[in-house]
């Protein structure tokens, strides 16, 4: 187990200081745990989340067509309109892809609203890397208010047998939505700071843009209805998400080399599929795949676990700032998975309610991917964003947007469910 947290910590001290060679690095050391058997090959196609990088291909190709049709700047032109000044224009684009979020999944809602952010920032002639971050950050912060905004709020609704209305008010008592919420509001607020030396005003003249074809919105409007739909069938396949999303896309090909009568119309759009973020999810994943299997994310969970003493405000409190630092480098999922349990343990030990235990992990470890740049999918996709348009993001970039959104997230729910659950 110590080589494979050496190789590990290893890893990701070179992804958060090389940026630029991020792929390579995470391709590289899941390479590493395969060859030196701490990832058996026999694992290896369990460990790869087939249907988040189903999910981020089809959608960066639905996206390209969507881009393609000039409706992101049209939403430009509208959201510009409404709007006075650039700080405005990023807070509330940052909010927008929270509320998407909170029903669409993280990667998607951030491959559908950077293109808008992306088309402001070129007629504002402004540096579009913080508005992404933010972007990516809010996505995160709003997976965890429903039932269907994330893969680990999946997760605890299926283990702990919450339904839909239970995320918004459960035993009675205002649930996870509204603790997000608060964070959404105050963290809002730093995004306003952060953003208050962009004072400049956004000009009202102009022609709005006129769109050239409504189909790949179409598209886009049909992946959220059938994400949201897919979310409530039971036992549903794997990567029944990242199907939906490859299957509208080829459909989108299709249609757009039948309008242009050029295979160019199928070939042209796939070229915005970003092969480097594919690469980084992918290392990655072999890499949580090697430490899964070697015990690390079950010791880091009995250690959790040890540290609580039988105190249960200090066992809430160490679960959920535990969970905040962990999934800053760890996949949440499988840390949200072997956690569950050991939760549910806990509590039936001490005689309490898992509650407040349980939302204190879904706070924390949904929360936690906001501290670094490589501490969440949608936080790797949109620097795959930003990378691809020519913009550089540095670890200190992200880290003065994604700290003290973190911190403006995690303290207010951390305070609202210990009195709310916890007293």
């Amino acid at each position: 187990m110590l080589y494979a947290i050496i190789l590990f910590a290893l890893t990701y001290i070179l992804m958060l200081a090389f940026g630029n060679y991020r792929a390579l690095i995470a391709m590289g050391s899941g390479i590493l745990f395969l060859l030196t058997g701490m990832l058996p090959l026999s694992q290896m196609v369990d460990a790869i989340d087939w249907n988040v990088l189903l999910m981020i291909a089809g959608m960066m190709g639905l996206v390209q067509l969507f881009i393609d049709s000039k409706m992101p700047a049209l939403l430009a032109d509208l959201v510009m309109e409404r709007v006075h000044s650039v700080q405005m224009a990023a807070v509330a684009l940052a909010l927008f892809a929270g509320v998407i979020s909170a029903f669409l999944d993280n990667v998607a809602t951030v491959l559908m609203i950077a293109p808008i952010a992306m088309e402001i920032c070129r007629k504002l002639k402004t540096n579009p890397v913080p508005f992404i971050i933010g972007i990516s950050v809010s996505s995160n912060l709003q997976g965890a208010a429903t039932l269907v905004g994330d893969t680990t709020a999946i997760m605890l609704g299926s283990y702990a047998d919450m339904s839909f209305l239970d995320f918004f008010f459960y035993d009675g008592k205002p649930g996870m939505f509204f603790v997000v919420e608060l964070g959404a509001i105050l963290s809002s607020l730093i995004l306003a700071w952060i953003f208050r030396k962009e004072k400049g005003t956004i000009s009202q003249k102009g022609a709005r843009t006129e769109v050239e074809d409504y189909f790949p919105s179409i598209l886009l409007l049909d992946v959220i209805v059938l994400l949201i739909a897919a979310s409530f069938i039971p036992d549903k396949p794997a990567v029944t998400n990242g199907m939906i999303c490859v299957i509208l896309m080829a459909v989108g090909l299709v249609r757009n080399a039948v309008k242009q009568k050029s295979l160019k119309g199928l070939t042209e759009p796939l070229k915005a599929i970003d092969l480097d973020t594919i690469g980084i999810l992918f290392g990655l994943f072999l890499i949580i795949g090697g430490i899964t299997n070697m015990g690390v994310i079950d010791a880091a969970a009995d250690l959790l676990a040890g540290l609580g003493g039988g105190n249960v405000f200090l066992l809430y409190t160490i679960i959920v700032w535990g969970s905040v630092a962990i999934s800053a480098f760890i996949d949440n999922i499988p840390y949200t998975a072997t956690m569950l349990p050991v939760v549910e343990g806990m509590a039936a030990a001490m005689g309490i309610s898992p509650t407040v235990l349980y939302f204190g992990l879904l706070s924390g470890a949904t929360l936690g991917g906001n501290c670094t740049p490589i501490g969440a999918s949608a936080n790797i996709t949109g620097i795959g964003i930003l990378r691809r348009e020519g913009y550089t993001v540095r670890t200190k970039d992200f880290l003065q947007i994604g700290i003290p959104f973190t911190l403006a997230a995690v303290i207010p729910a951390y305070i609202y469910l210990w009195l709310v659950f916890g007293c």
